[in-house]
């Protein structure tokens, strides 16, 4: 018996609602470097998805993390760094300050192509 199963299109989803968000934060925090997120903003943010929230969470930041605003150094990454605070309940993001800039300039982010993820 096989069981090809996979969550992939549910992770590109969860990503873009999580970078959605960080846009948002981005927009109201326009001084930020960095952001903390507690862990059950997100859960509500992925609609109470338990899996979402904990153990794929993961997952879904790897394919946050490949999200890239185009600058005059080439197309580099918005989020430089990624931590899962468990003891502190928070998402803690640093920003590529090259790419926040651009960002607050108007430019758009450049999704990660879903079809040759792995």
């Amino acid at each position: 018996m096989s069981l090809d199963y996979t969550h992939e299109s549910e992770y590109f989803f969860f990503a873009q609602l999580l970078v959605r968000h960080v846009e948002r934060y981005i927009e109201k925090h326009p001084d930020a470097r960095d952001a903390i997120f507690d862990l059950r903003d997100i859960y509500d943010l992925f609609r109470q998805d338990f899996a979402s929230a904990t153990t794929n969470l993961e997952a879904i930041l790897n394919i946050v993390d490949e999200y890239k605003v185009e600058t005059l150094n080439g197309d580099q990454k918005l989020i430089s760094h990624y931590a899962i605070d468990a003891k502190n309940n928070s998402l803690l993001l640093d920003f590529n300050a090259d790419a926040l800039d651009n960002l607050k300039q108007g430019k758009k982010l450049i999704e990660p192509d879903a079809t040759s993820h792995e």
